[in-house]
């Protein structure tokens, strides 16, 4: 018998890929943070000899969602900045705020909630994007948890970096810093195409191209930012632009993209872009809702993340999922995307997104052991005809009962274990205090 680490015998397993499947009574063997194997559990019992075995009689074992986009730092603002639209949400209720709170302890705070939240939900890799993304990295890395970190890339100057130049200076030392990390890596993230100049865009894309990194930045928005460009020359929007400066490749990660027409569904599936769909946020923004079929239809690939819990207002990607099933259903009724497609947009998708499809995103042999498992044995799931209608449609958070990332058991029983949730929300009340007015200046 072959000695592994430990044996995970579930009711059902979706394995993701082979599309399509769910497989009753199958166990995965995990040895030195990889899956070894996917078998049927009788025929997994007599071929290895695991050091555990975890047995989840009524549960669903997959792959952990990968959260494409979001801002981990900014959770400490969840519930402050409620304005109904973009601009008046960013212009008058967030900048000011994180112009007077924001420094790396607010950072190193914010994206330990983040984590938390993220983890007791299922998710097992998130892609950030947030000044002082070296504190991101680090609380991640602390937490063990997979993480694309998004080096922030804008001509103005902030509090983290004078300038572009600076941003990318500090991108390129992350990457480094990180690159045989085996659960952090550094992307860039230009922030949006208005924000940056046509050099600094041109500065980003050599950068990426020579290095092979991952770009990931806000696009289209808004029906404004679609066309920010020149609004009367619908040759010049703001994608024809990314195209013109050769930014439209298999390296961009385009978030949002709400607002698109023909022209730009048919410039983004030409460069091999993928899109992130954040459904909840545009529609708490009031800024509409991304034409996920008709992407889908260009063969352009769709991940799926929650944006920051400043306007969403948490990182739950099951209720992200659901909304994004919803939403589809009722505004593109004959393009119909099912229950384990959409589990794919939550997993492999945004492993490929970000570059990770040959590490994450499925239950393969060779594998990152990243897995979530959900118990079904719930009135709202119960019965099950297939599981993955369940999750989608059904299941909530409080049904993720197990959490791994590279083999590690982050959370068991629904409690994450290595993070100290007494100490986090004790620095969260501080923060939330503090920022209400209530308390003193100065770091939590």
């Amino acid at each position: 018998m072959q000695t592994v680490d430990f044996l995970i015998s579930a009711r059902w397993v979706i394995p993701i890929e082979p599309a399509g499947v769910a497989l009753e009574a199958h166990s995965v063997a995990v040895h030195q943070g990889r899956i070894v194997a996917i078998a049927p559990t009788a025929e997994a019992l007599g071929r290895f000899a695991p050091g555990q075995h975890i047995e989840r009689p009524s549960h669903v074992l997959l792959p952990g969602f990968v959260n494409a986009h979001t801002h981990a730092g900014m959770t400490l603002l969840r519930g402050a900045a409620e304005a109904a639209t973009l601009d008046r949400w960013l212009s008058e209720e967030v900048r000011p705020l994180e112009q007077r709170w924001m420094d790396p302890e607010y950072v190193r705070d914010g994206t330990a909630l983040a984590i938390a939240d993220m983890l007791t939900s299922g998710t097992t890799c998130f892609a950030d994007m947030h000044l002082f993304a070296e504190i991101s990295a680090q609380a991640a890395a602390e937490a063990g948890m997979r993480a694309a970190i998004g080096v922030p890339v804008l001509d103005a100057p902030t509090i983290w970096a004078d300038s572009a130049g600076e941003c990318l200076e500090k991108g390129l030392k992350l990457h480094d810093e990180y690159r045989d990390d085996p659960l952090v890596t550094a992307v860039l993230a230009p922030h949006a195409p208005e924000a940056l100049s046509d050099e600094t865009l041109m500065r980003v894309r050599r950068a990426a191209d020579e290095l092979e990194m991952p770009m990931t930045m806000h696009v289209n928005e808004t029906a404004e930012q679609a066309c920010a460009d020149v609004p009367a020359d619908p040759a010049r929007r703001t994608i024809a632009r990314l195209e013109r400066l050769g930014m439209l490749s298999p390296l961009l990660v385009a978030v949002h993209a709400v607002h698109v027409d023909a022209a730009d569904l048919e410039r983004l599936a030409r460069g091999g872009v993928h899109v992130v769909h954040c459904p909840q946020s545009n529609l708490k923004l009031g800024n509409g809702v991304c034409p996920v079929p008709q992407l889908r239809a260009q063969g352009i690939n769709v991940a799926l993340g929650t944006d920051g819990a400043a306007s969403n207002n948490d990182l739950d990607m099951l209720a992200e999922l659901r909304t994004a099933a919803l939403l589809a259903r009722g505004l593109f009724p004959q393009a119909t995307v099912s229950a384990h497609e959409w589990l794919e947009v939550a997993t492999l998708n945004g492993a490929r997104a970000l570059g990770l499809s040959e590490s994450i995103g499925s239950i393969a042999p060779g594998k990152w052991a990243d897995l979530c498992c959900i118990d079904l044995d719930r009135p709202q799931t119960q019965p099950v005809y297939d599981p993955a209608v369940q999750i989608v449609y059904s299941a909530s958070r409080d049904q993720v009962s197990d959490v791994w990332v590279a083999g590690r058991a982050l959370v068991t029983d629904g409690t994450p274990t290595r993070i100290d949730l007494t100490g986090l929300m004790e620095r969260a009340r501080r923060w939330g205090a503090r920022i209400a007015g209530r308390g003193t200046s100065g770091s939590a």
